[in-house]
């Protein structure tokens, strides 16, 4: 592992140590137990997903992606820094970034920080993947630009949803606890400053509904006085109806010697027209994309009648495959209740995740699973991307992944068992395939120009054989 590539102590710290649900204050998980207990817009569950990431991080995840760094002017030196240190921060900063477990920049920070610290300021949209440290980067921006004698609001940070917005500010109170006369006020819902209020918090931290309502209504916010304005999540963000012209028009209304700086998950075309309309001539910072493997996954297949013939075929791989953990993937929430049930009722201890769940249920049911309180996991597609545990060995596609039309969903199969073989080490994917689905097992060995082999799982000495 190279260094930078994790951005923790090597020694345990506090929140290493402890789970990390329990550091999240009484009030906001409170607030988050009312959200996202019926989503079904795409938008909706990836912002979901990011909370969940939020929540459940013990350390930043390790990296292996190139970073490409586009300048607005060439000829700019390009800076990186492998210390904080380097940055020549405000020691109550360093201070606070340390009592966080931090002790060096991830990969994209190492590019990044410079960036957003350099005089005069310079706009950026980076694309960072969930856990690379990208909310800590942002975040130490606003604290190192904002004057704590200023008591007017000087940045803000833009989130497309109630529960995010409450994770950021999470980080600012934490990063900032050392930075006296600093605060941060939130701009969400159910938050609704008297008339007459005047708002001496420096950081506001919202989504664009309220922010609009306190910039524009309630003139609570002077926006000539906004030296840093951030938009996270922004490809979740701008799938949101309204969310786009809510910021492009506080955009508008912010100095042009405003320093814009923009996170994405992706760089799709939408998000780019979007960074094009609000971000006058940025850096931008690319991760790579990483090369799709499956080299270090064998991937099996195992034809079956019905729900009831897979549940005994996995049985049977159950029975004689040794398993650190496992995670089972069903294609909708009816076959994963009644898969858990029909496990339980016949002595198995494994645990369920849907969507029907809420966002600090799930995240409290991954930790679980990370800690091996549950050695099953039984979920829908809610699971497919961004969860890392390393001890996961075998993956089990009750059901194919398919689209809307009944095509297979590629992109979501490489996700499931993607799952598996994590962090360089060997995986096991079983698909369980009804005979009218065979087609498909074609269609995706041909995509992905690869091999799955057929197994007979009634024979369990060659089921172990063919395993290991």
């Amino acid at each position: 592992m190279a260094d930078g590539d994790w951005a923790r102590n090597a020694e345990p710290t506090d929140m290493q140590n402890n789970n990390l649900l329990d550091k999240v204050p009484k009030h906001i998980k409170e607030k988050l137990g009312h959200s996202f207990k019926n989503e079904e817009n795409e938008s909706e569950n990836r912002a979901a997903t990011s909370l969940i990431n939020k929540l459940i991080r013990r350390s930043l995840v390790e990296s292996f992606h190139h970073v490409e760094v586009l300048q607005s002017d060439p000829k700019s030196p390009l800076y990186s820094v492998k210390t904080f240190e380097e940055l020549h921060l405000k020691p109550e900063l360093l201070k606070g970034i340390y009592s966080m477990g931090f002790n060096r920049p991830s990969k994209i920070q190492e590019t990044a920080l410079p960036m957003m610290l350099a005089y005069p300021p310079q706009n950026l949209i980076a694309q960072s993947q969930s856990g690379t440290g990208k909310t800590a980067a942002f975040v130490l921006a606003m604290l190192s630009r904002v004057s704590p004698n200023k008591k007017y609001p000087q940045c803000i940070c833009l989130s497309p949803t109630f529960e995010l917005a409450l994770q950021t500010g999470e980080v600012i109170e934490q990063m900032g606890k050392y930075c006296e006369g600093i605060t941060v006020a939130y701009a969400v819902r159910g938050n609704r400053p008297a008339r007459d209020c005047v708002i001496e918090s420096q950081i506001i931290i919202g989504t664009p509904g309220t922010v609009m309502d306190w910039c524009f209504k309630r003139r609570l916010i002077d926006l000539l006085n906004i030296c840093v304005f951030v938009l996270d999540e922004a490809d979740v963000m701008i799938e949101l109806q309204g969310h786009c012209d809510h910021s492009v028009r506080v955009k508008r209304a912010i100095p042009k010697t405003c320093q814009m700086l923009l996170f994405s998950a992706t760089f799709e075309e939408c998000v780019w027209g979007f960074a094009e309309r609000i971000v006058p001539d940025p850096n931008i910072i690319k991760l790579k994309k990483e090369e799709l493997t499956l080299a270090n996954i064998k991937q099996f297949y195992n034809l079956c009648e019905n729900k009831e013939d897979k549940y005994r075929v996995m049985c049977n791989i159950y029975g004689a495959v040794t398993i650190a953990q496992a995670i089972i993937f069903c294609q909708s929430r009816k076959i994963a209740s009644w898969l858990y049930h029909t496990m339980c009722r016949d002595g198995h201890c494994v645990a369920i995740l849907t969507g029907e769940l809420i966002v600090t249920e799930r995240a409290r049911m991954i930790q679980r699973f990370r800690d091996g309180e549950e050695k099953v996991l039984i979920t829908t597609n809610v699971c497919a991307r961004g969860i890392d545990i390393e001890q996961v060995s075998v993956v089990i596609n009750f059901d194919l992944p398919l689209n809307a039309d009944g095509s297979i969903d590629f992109e979501t199969y490489l996700h499931r068992i993607g799952r598996t073989g994590r962090f360089g080490k060997r995986g096991i994917a079983f698909n369980l395939v009804e005979k009218r689905c065979l087609s498909m097992m074609l269609d995706i060995e041909k995509h992905f120009s690869t091999k799955i082999l057929r197994l007979n799982t009634e024979d369990l000495d060659e089921l172990e054989k063919s395993c290991f």
